[in-house]
């Protein structure tokens, strides 16, 4: 343990003495904070039910007890990721030295790396699983699923980080009045599919909701690195996002879960609801409010250190975590139920197990994140044929997924 001890308190002052003075350690730990409650979200709020040909299927802890649905309150800080991926954009993008093509060439690399990663090596475990281990097929499928599951956000991020230049005119001519119209645009679509007209509106009308809904607090965070939002603003969007909140749910009768719970007919994250909007002016209020505060907590070393390792490990951790858990998940069907790991999420000794496996999940993807953190570096010595074939099996990994395959 002594050497232990001695190895983490070398790393912190490692950490330490190589943080620059002006680095922003407030945006580090609201990213931070952001990141680490995917993974958590989703090991808390996703289980697993066992069928009789010993395959696992999805399954949630919100389908039996709805009372949970603050936890998603919670853990839904993706309007805080955003909000943050927007202000260090902002400064990244001042900061450029070369084409603003260049610069965004290099961000979306970055983003792809890892997701084509992770996919790529599913593609090739899939077979092997199948044929060598006698996994069932839809255990497989569910696998799948989960996987992709938080690689959409990867997707949309990239669509938004390619509107920074945009972003940047819009708030350096309106402020942090940039996002109102996309506040108003997903305000209008959420009317037509669920006001007095939602029998005659199609279905995909719902999908113009992705991009403004997940924009918006991106233009928060664009105008807050341009300096244009105050502290009377952000106690604005506290007050007016919980305001907001508050109503829709008990007025209008939206879902109380930030995620989907099987059986119900409405989401509010995929596309992107009027509620996902005001938990995210919410989250960004409180967060631009607790800025300074934040920055002088993690002026101490031992809570600095864990923010720069989950930061440097950002992809790694949003690709991988749902592999972690599966990695317990599967070999555990051989044996049947597993109370919190798989079995009807329908009890409370399941909540209370599922707590217990928490830490274990944790560890697995501390050990796969040893050898899969390499997908976040530069490719630099996979020559073209080695990315072309990492590309069709991501394809072939997405086709499965997504039951195109």
């Amino acid at each position: 343990m002594s050497a232990l001890a001695t190895m983490v308190r070398r790393t912190t002052r490692k950490i330490e003495s190589g943080t620059p003075a002006h680095r922003d350690r407030a945006i580090d730990g609201l990213r931070a904070l952001a990141l680490l409650a995917v993974p958590t979200g989703h090991w808390l709020l996703g289980g697993f039910t066992l069928s009789s040909d010993g395959a696992i299927h999805n399954a949630s802890p919100l389908g039996t007890f709805a009372g949970l649905a603050p936890v998603s309150w919670v853990l839904q800080m993706l309007g805080i990721f955003f909000l943050v991926g927007g202000y260090a954009s902002v400064l990244s993008y001042r900061r450029r030295k070369g084409s603003t093509r260049a610069w965004l060439g290099g961000r979306l690399a970055r983003l792809g790396r890892p997701v084509l990663g992770v996919t790529a090596v599913w593609a090739a475990l899939l077979p092997v699983l199948h044929f060598g281990f006698d996994v069932p097929v839809d255990t497989l499928r569910t696998a799948s699923t989960l996987v992709i599951q938080p690689l959409w956000f990867v997707g949309v991020y990239a669509v938004v980080t390619a509107l920074t230049p945009l972003c940047v005119r819009a708030a350096r001519r309106l402020g942090v009045w940039a996002a109102a119209p996309l506040l108003g645009s997903v305000a209008v679509v959420d009317f037509l599919r669920y006001g007095p007209y939602a029998d005659a509106v199609p279905s995909w009308l719902s999908l113009l909701n992705i991009l403004p809904g997940w924009l918006f607090a991106y233009q928060l965070g664009v105008s807050w690195g341009e300096g244009r939002v105050t502290r009377r603003h952000a106690w604005a969007l506290l007050i007016g996002g919980a305001a907001l909140f508050a109503a829709l749910l008990l007025a209008f009768g939206y879902p109380a879960s930030m995620v989907g719970v099987p059986g119900e007919a409405r989401t509010n994250s995929h596309p992107p609801s009027l509620l996902v909007l005001a938990l995210a002016a919410t989250q960004s209020g409180a967060a631009i409010l607790l800025r300074d505060r934040l920055g002088r907590l993690l002026k101490r070393p031992a809570l600095w250190a864990p923010v720069v390792v989950v930061n440097l490990s950002a992809m790694t951790i949003l690709c991988w975590h749902q592999t972690a858990m599966l990695t317990a998940a599967i070999p555990a069907s051989y044996l049947g139920e597993v109370p919190g790991l798989v079995g009807a999420p329908d009890s409370a000794v399941w909540i209370l197990a599922r707590l217990a496996w928490l830490p274990v999940f944790a560890g697995l993807l501390v050990l796969i994140g040893r050898y899969a953190r390499g997908f976040e570096s530069p490719w630099a010595r996979t020559g073209p044929g080695r990315r072309t074939l990492a590309g069709l099996l991501a394809a072939g990994f997405a086709a499965f997924a997504l039951g195109i395959a």
